[in-house]
């Protein structure tokens, strides 16, 4: 008799907001993503104006946003355990990245500028 054994890997999905400030759109790519545990993402966000500041958010199911970083300057690239957010030279956009994703990183995140 043989016996098969079936491996269940939970799935991550993960949303990204677009957000408008003072008229201005910010994209954010990609729309939403579904990771499997362990994996890394990155998503980005792009503006056609300048900031002086980017921040990242990120909004559990039912909840309300919490802070995740603030960027100040071009060029700056902040760490903290498994994430990374880097604004970039133009101050025109940014990316967060997570390393080796977690149940705990389900939601949805955004940024502002």
């Amino acid at each position: 008799m043989k016996t098969e054994k079936l491996l269940m890997v939970p799935a991550l999905i993960i949303w990204i907001q677009v957000s408008q400030v003072n008229g201005q759109q910010i994209q954010q790519i990609p729309p939403s993503l579904l990771l499997q545990e362990g994996e890394n993402f990155t998503t980005y966000c792009n503006s056609s104006s300048t900031f002086n500041s980017f921040q990242w958010y990120k909004q559990r199911p039912g909840g309300s946003p919490v802070l995740l970083i603030i960027l100040l300057s071009g060029g700056e690239v902040q760490k903290q355990e498994r994430l990374a957010a880097q604004f970039g030279e133009t101050r025109k956009h940014s990316s967060l990245h997570i390393t080796a994703a977690q149940t705990a990183d389900v939601g949805t995140y955004f940024c502002a500028g």
